[in-house]
């Protein structure tokens, strides 16, 4: 079997297993008022589990694929794996896990310009002024979002000067 139906069955087991605790352990704590509205909080992973056992199927039986043999333009070829930019994807996804572990004792505004400025430069981002203002522009947005907007608290500074 080929990977990306090796993938689509893994991706369809996690569906299912989703899709099973969705639909059947979700609503029982709810209250009563909340049992008659027509939209729960379960209904957004409901679709989820549906959709993505559905697209799962489609790749398992092989519906997306056509007749032709061979990758075409734009098409992953997994013969020629070690073509890609594999290491750029693996830094991103090292940086995503320590941006994570680091907004609570960094906060926010420190973790989130680290994690842009330092994506930029794993994808080959090279104007550093420009690349440093923007960094600082947009969180300073989102972080101004959340808190004052939402009210949502954010914890901006690093733990040790809280």
């Amino acid at each position: 079997m080929a990977l990306d139906r090796w993938i689509a069955l893994i991706i369809l087991l996690i569906c299912l297993a989703y899709g099973y605790a969705a639909f059947f352990t979700m609503d029982q704590l709810l209250p009563p008022f909340m049992q008659r509205n027509p939209i729960w909080p379960s209904t957004f992973p409901k679709l989820i589990a549906i959709f993505g056992a559905l697209t799962a199927m489609a790749i398992l039986l092989g519906l997306e694929k056509s007749d032709d043999d061979g990758p075409k333009a734009g098409e992953i070829n997994y013969r020629r794996l070690t073509d890609y930019k594999i290491g750029q994807a693996i830094s991103l996804l090292a940086l995503m896990v320590a941006y994570a572990l680091l907004l609570r004792p960094g906060g926010f505004l420190l973790a989130t310009v680290g994690f842009l400025v330092g994506g930029s430069l794993i994808l080959g981002e090279r104007k550093y002024p420009r690349l440093i203002l923007v960094a600082l522009i947009a969180t300073g947005v989102v972080w101004y979002l959340v808190q004052q907007v939402l009210g949502i608290f954010l914890s901006p500074w690093p733990a040790f000067l809280r």
